[in-house]
């Protein structure tokens, strides 16, 4: 079954071509020019990634992201930003909306369908029992943290990030690991993007479990 992709930005010229292009590839494509739209869109249409502009009327794609985040329909959808806005506080406000990823314009049709589908091999999961302790551990067959007692539903990113950390307790994982291993060593993200997603997680499943070593990474500590 084909990949479904969600478009949404409010320039015509830039939705036709990439559209073209991702169809060419064998995608399944719908485009939406503003933020309303795409959350109707995205909750119908249910893709695989949707592919998202920053600014835009009526709606930005913050906001967007923020809504499309509520949906537990959309829970595992990779949202991307592919936007003009490169600075870090943008990317920085896109992941804390609940991005997977931020891509910068210009970009060459034929790159941007490379990491597309980078972005879909990369966030495929594969089925398995849950892993970690009675505490804390991750169910990757229903995509969901079990968290002393409480189901939490993580964006792919941080979802994947604490994957990574609960594959080895007490392994110190350097941000170069953390990096390769959640973003791909092709990912050009800001700087403090590891440490958002970390700050996020913690606020999610408590300031206990992740431990910083500074200057070099973070550990997960497990204890039962």
């Amino acid at each position: 079954m084909a990949k479904k992709i969600l478009l949404v930005d409010d320039e015509t010229d830039i939705l036709d071509l990439i559209k073209y292009n991702l169809e060419k590839e064998g995608f399944e494509v719908k485009i939406a020019d503003n933020g309303k739209t795409a959350i109707n869109v995205a909750s119908s249409f249910v893709p695989d990634l949707i592919l998202l502009d920053v600014m835009m009327p009526e709606m930005d794609g913050v906001e967007t992201c923020i809504e499309l985040r509520k949906n537990s329909k959309l829970k595992h959808v990779i949202i991307a930003f592919l936007t003009a806005r490169g600075e870090d506080y943008s990317q920085i406000a896109g992941f804390e909306a609940g991005a997977d990823d931020y891509i910068t314009k210009p970009i060459k049709p034929r790159v941007l369908v490379s990491k597309v589908k980078a972005l879909l091999r990369r966030t495929e999961q594969e089925e398995g029992a849950a892993i970690g302790s009675s505490k804390l551990s991750i169910d990757e067959e229903r995509y969901v943290v079990l968290c002393e007692g409480n189901e939490i539903v993580l964006p792919k990113k941080e979802f994947e990030l604490l994957k990574l950390l609960l594959s080895k307790p007490g392994n110190v994982f350097t941000r170069d690991n953390i990096f390769a291993a959640v973003w791909g060593n092709d990912a050009v993200v800001g700087e403090r993007t590891i440490d958002v997603h970390i700050r996020k997680l913690r606020e999610k499943i408590g300031d206990n479990y992740i431990s910083t070593i500074k200057g070099v990474g973070y550990k997960l500590i497990l204890e039962e």
